[in-house]
């Protein structure tokens, strides 16, 4: 009889017995592929956000630190101040090949002459920027106009608008940025001079104007020569300028590193746990399904089927199990972090994107790999040892 038919015909007989099997096998898949998936979302968003920041160093007030981390991946708005001449001592530095300033700002929360409320807005230099005038040009073709901005993945022109309304001034969109799972997703870019034209059409335009503090900027982004070590750049930087913060790239997000770290830690003690508990599940399910069908396999061997078959047979089945209920697990998983992935940012207090086709593909593809061995292994044992049992041995009572 062929092996999968015989399987299957076992599995429609055990109609109970199979579903804890393809549940335990469903648990297992749908918690790594959740884990990985998350994790690796992280990491990516991280990595995305720290070459969109396209900087060596990120300079801050002293103290605001935090803030500016939050406020670039988390797109929390924040306004910090420090003064402009600090650009002219930082660009001082030995090692230091570029300074340009960025200034923060936000939309007024629920105030009619601003589409978004709650909008985290970045005003860049363009004579001196290296960070988003490089996209610029590579994707629009040029430089910001007055009254032009770029808007991360999620920034949008309301329905039937032609602009986005910011204190009181319209602004046109010209372009959106690819998604990096961060805050960045939700940040409007623009120019020195459109900031400027915003706060003076403010003042008679908007319920509260926007103020931009004369000589001040929010951050300093540094780029360091070719033949400078970063390191010893920001240390510099750091006793010669006072009252200031600078921030390494590879440093920066350290606060949320940790949290993933910590995150990681539980998930796998939890996803460990859980895997055990079904890796003993699966077997006890199988030694009892193998002790019920001794007869059955007295039978078949008696009819001269061998132990080896027998013992295919029987993990055939364990396959089919494993197959269906990791497949099922890892679908599940992926739709449920796709239509809650918001939630999930939200919750977990870390930065996400999903993962591309080829690298969703490669996570379900192990997932399912990873249950149908857990599986497996689980079935090996008692299926081992019923197929071992002599004919006569197997058909006693």
């Amino acid at each position: 009889m062929n092996l999968n038919l015989l399987a299957w015909n076992n599995i429609r007989g055990s109609a109970f017995r199979s579903l804890v099997v393809a549940l335990s096998a469903l648990l297992v898949a749908s918690f790594a592929v959740s884990t990985t998936m998350i994790m690796r979302g992280a990491e990516n968003s991280l990595r995305l956000a720290l070459e969109r920041l396209g900087a060596d160093i990120l300079v801050v007030p002293q103290g605001a630190e935090a803030s500016a981390e939050t406020a670039l991946l988390m797109g929390v708005p924040a306004e910090m101040w420090m003064p402009q001449s600090n650009l002219e001592a930082i660009a001082a530095i030995p090692g230091v090949e570029k300074v340009s300033p960025q200034i923060y700002l936000t939309t007024l929360e629920d105030a009619a002459c601003c589409s978004a409320p709650n909008m985290f807005l970045v005003v860049f230099d363009p004579a001196t920027d290296f960070t988003i005038t490089p996209w610029l040009k590579q994707n629009v073709g040029g430089e910001l106009k007055l009254g032009e901005v770029v808007g991360g993945h999620y920034v949008f022109t309301p329905e039937g608008a032609e602009n986005i309304l910011i204190y009181g001034y319209f602004v046109t969109l010209v372009a959106n940025m690819e998604p990096t799972g961060t805050g960045l997703d939700q940040t409007m870019f623009f120019t020195l001079e459109t900031a400027r034209d915003i706060s003076r059409i403010s003042f008679s335009r908007a319920v509260t104007p926007l103020v931009i503090p004369e000589n001040q900027v929010s951050a300093i982004m540094v780029k360091v020569a070719e033949d400078a070590v970063p390191s010893e750049v920001a240390i510099d930087i750091l006793q010669n300028v006072p009252n200031v913060t600078p921030i390494e790239s590879p440093n920066m997000f350290q606060a949320y590193r940790k949290q993933m770290s910590g995150l990681l830690s539980t998930v796998l003690v939890v996803m460990g746990i859980t895997w055990l508990l079904s890796f003993v599940l699966i077997g006890l399910v199988f030694s009892m399904a193998a002790n019920e069908r001794r007869r059955e396999i007295g039978v078949l061997r008696a009819l001269g089927a061998t132990r080896g078959h027998v013992l295919r047979s029987l993990l055939a089945e364990a396959g089919i199990l494993a197959l269906v209920g990791g497949s099922s697990g890892v679908l599940l998983a992926a739709l449920g972090i796709f239509i809650f992935r918001k939630t999930i940012v939200e919750s977990v207090g870390v930065p996400f994107i999903f993962p591309s086709l080829p690298s969703l593909l490669l996570q379900i593809g192990a997932g399912v790999a990873l249950t149908l061995v857990s599986v497996t292994l689980a079935a090996l044992l008692p299926a081992y040892r019923i197929s071992r049992m002599e004919p006569s041995s197997a058909m006693r009572e």
